[in-house]
């Protein structure tokens, strides 16, 4: 049975054959405010389903950010909190990639298309 507790407008945990513990949830709503601060900002949606896996506990972490595609982390571990943390650092890692290929401040390869006897390919 699928158990749902908004924390949020946009926040979701859901949870398969597992019980939830409040203390999980409220880290979960925390670190994901946290690092929607930190990155774009505007969190549209987050979803955070936990499944049982022989003896570990699977964590699949959604969130959609701004105008990004929605951005996915998964992490198996014996710990359900171990298992968001684990998932929620894939997600960190794919919102910096993107922030770095937004930002402005990169300068421009001045001899990028220049081959080494000084013409430009077309």
């Amino acid at each position: 049975m699928a158990t749902e507790q908004p924390q949020d407008d946009n926040i979701f945990f859901e949870s398969h054959h597992e019980d939830m513990t409040p203390s999980l949830r409220d880290h979960g709503r925390a670190e994901i405010e946290k690092i929607a601060k930190k990155y774009f900002g505007q969190l549209i949606a987050a979803r955070v389903h936990f499944n049982t896996e022989g003896i570990g506990s699977r964590c699949t972490v959604n969130i959609q950010m701004g105008g990004l595609a929605p951005i996915t982390g998964e992490a198996l571990s014996k710990d359900m909190k171990l298992s968001f943390d684990l998932a929620l650092e894939k997600v960190v890692n794919q919102l910096r990639r993107a922030k770095r290929e937004l930002r402005d401040d990169k300068p421009a390869r001045i001899d990028k298309g220049v081959l080494p006897d000084g013409s430009r390919i077309n």
